[in-house]
């Protein structure tokens, strides 16, 4: 059995496109806040989410996520359940009343479909760029995409974990709300927020364990909301409870707040989080590129995905070989998402550099094997 101070080796190679592998520092506190949290002296599965212990915490995560955004109070943070999923319907629900135009969509792989599919069951709506005949390989060009001045909101995602394609730049006009789910980038490099007005993120990728979901939210697009929403699916309840509207989940939120400390203390900020990611992409999109061949990536290189390295071998055989060889080796996660197949490693924030580099080691060793 691992020690709090030694590295389990499944973590260390954990590829898992979600939920996703977590900082080992943060695995060791969180191993002792379920024995004990010594500020109360409870395990943290058993602290009262109405404890003024638990409200200074959901206090820090808020102010920590605004300053690693470089946010002010004018946008609130609220710690919501029902993943990404919930917030298909919920922006849709919330974002339409008094407009005519219809809400504006990029269809980029496959969780903007899921997004979309939800959307549609509330409202019409514009797609303004559809991937799907390119079997989701690239994003838009800026002069594919033509926004309307008078949409009520336009919703994007801003990385496609199943086809691996990240955006590298903020779409659409200033003066229509953007509303973007970052749920499998958000807090990995720096980005704009504060030109956003509704960001959100399921926590399973980058912050924490599944169970909580990062919404921000810029102040003035509460004013017009309508006032006939289930209280459940109202921005406002949650943030006049503080994210604690019903029963939160506390232990969820807690390994969050450990991730932003993490992130805040121990990498220095974003820009310092983002370099490391880079490195990490680098290594790996180097490995598929000079394999001749043999490792094939499936997202156009303008818009590969620092987070999520989606690529297929020759064909299933070698796919099927290549998967059990590299879990004989101790790596995990590596199945491509059902949907597509192939192989995918996810390399979020809590993932380590040196386990890229043992990772490509492997990939070189088993395309030479695969070559004689």
């Amino acid at each position: 059995m691992p020690t709090s101070t030694t590295i389990n080796p499944n973590n260390a190679r954990n590829f898992s496109g979600g939920p996703g592998a977590l900082p080992q520092s943060v695995l060791t506190q969180v191993q002792a806040a379920i024995q004990n949290v010594p500020e109360v002296g409870l395990s943290i599965l058993g602290i009262s989410h109405r404890s003024d212990w638990f409200a200074a915490i959901v206090q820090e995560l808020e102010d920590t996520i605004r300053a690693l955004l470089g946010l002010d109070n004018t946008f609130h943070v609220l710690l919501l359940q029902g993943g990404a999923t919930q917030q298909f319907s919920m922006v849709p629900m919330s974002l339409l009343t008094g407009k005519t135009q219809l809400p504006e969509y990029l269809h980029t792989g496959y969780w903007s479909s899921k997004a979309l599919g939800e959307a549609r069951r509330i409202t019409p709506l514009r797609v303004l760029w559809d991937g799907e005949s390119a079997r989701f390989s690239r994003l838009p060009l800026d002069e594919e995409l033509t926004f309307s001045a008078d949409a009520p909101y336009l919703h994007y995602i801003s990385n496609e974990t199943v086809e691996g394609l990240q955006f590298k730049r903020v779409l659409g006009r200033d003066d229509v709300p953007r509303v973007c789910d970052m749920s499998s980038d958000f807090l990995s490099k720096p980005c704009e927020a504060s030109r956003f007005s509704l960001i959100y993120a399921h926590a399973q990728k980058n912050i924490g364990p599944a169970g909580v979901t990062v919404v921000i939210i810029r102040d003035e697009l509460l004013h017009n909301m309508p006032d006939n929403l289930p209280g459940w699916l109202d921005y406002r309840s949650h943030i006049k409870a503080h994210s604690n509207y019903n029963t939160p989940p506390v232990f969820a939120i807690y390994v969050v707040l450990l991730i932003a400390r993490w992130l805040r203390q121990e990498i220095g900020g974003l820009a310092n989080m983002a370099l490391i990611n880079e490195r990490k992409a680098a290594l790996l999109y180097a490995a598929l590129d000079e394999s001749d061949g043999f490792y094939r990536g499936r997202a156009a290189k303008p818009d590969r995905s620092m987070m999520n390295v989606a690529f297929n071998l020759p064909n299933e055989h070698q796919e099927r070989a290549f998967l059990a060889a590299s879990r004989q080796a101790g790596f995990a996660g590596l199945a491509g998402h059902r949907a597509v197949g192939g192989v995918r490693a996810s390399i979020y924030n809590g993932l380590e550099l040196n386990a890229v580099a043992q990772l490509t080691e492997f990939m070189r060793d088993f395309a030479q094997k695969a070559k004689r």
